[in-house]
């Protein structure tokens, strides 16, 4: 089937992107549709709404599928299109992990990092869960989609999977509740940048 929709799509002039190949992109004049295959669903957008349209009519001529309207929620992902603005944010995905790792009731914090905290291989530290831990680094790692500012802490974080420390525990938490606080920020991408 990812085979017959990519033919398909090169044969309407979409060029498949090099790196990730489930990206397919055309352009017409100074325009330009994207298109995204995830498993068993396609997101596209455009820079001109007659080219979505168009693009919906021909597949749905060569393909049986349904469509399910403007994009709001996908993958862990909230979605806000306007006419001038796209913003992305992981709001009920952060909720989620407060309660995940039963920090719901933690008092926020106002930094990513507490400079105080000293984050090395202490051996006089005391050795915490390693699964949890990993867990939580995971977690944050996805949580870097729509949250680039966290990346630097949860990478230095993320160093100690191995062996944790209950220093980085500390560390990993404090990102947490700084993400309590700052719960409602994402990516905003106006129409004019």
């Amino acid at each position: 089937m990812v085979q017959r929709l990519s033919i398909f799509l090169v044969n309407k002039s979409f060029v498949k992107g090099e790196v990730d190949t489930t990206l397919f992109m055309r352009h017409v004049d100074n325009d330009i549709l994207i298109m995204q295959i995830y498993v068993d669903d396609i997101i596209f957008r455009s820079t001109n709404e007659k080219l979505c349209k168009e693009f919906e009519l021909y597949m749905k001529d060569e393909f049986k599928m349904s469509m399910m309207g403007e994009l709001n929620y996908f993958l862990g992902l909230q979605i806000k299109q306007m006419s001038d603005e796209i913003f992305i944010n992981q709001v009920k995905y952060t909720k989620e992990l407060i309660k995940k790792f039963e920090l719901e009731n933690e008092k926020v914090s106002k930094t990513l990092m507490v400079t105080t905290t000293k984050l090395d291989k202490d051996e006089q530290d005391k050795n915490i869960n390693n699964k949890l831990y990993c867990n939580m680094i995971d977690s944050l790692l996805y949580l870097m989609t729509s949250r680039p500012e966290i990346m630097f802490s949860v990478c230095v974080c993320s160093k100690f999977q191995v062996y944790p420390k209950e220093s980085n525990l500390i560390a990993v938490k404090c990102i947490i509740k700084y993400l309590m606080d700052t719960i409602g920020m994402g990516l905003w991408y106006p129409k004019t940048e």
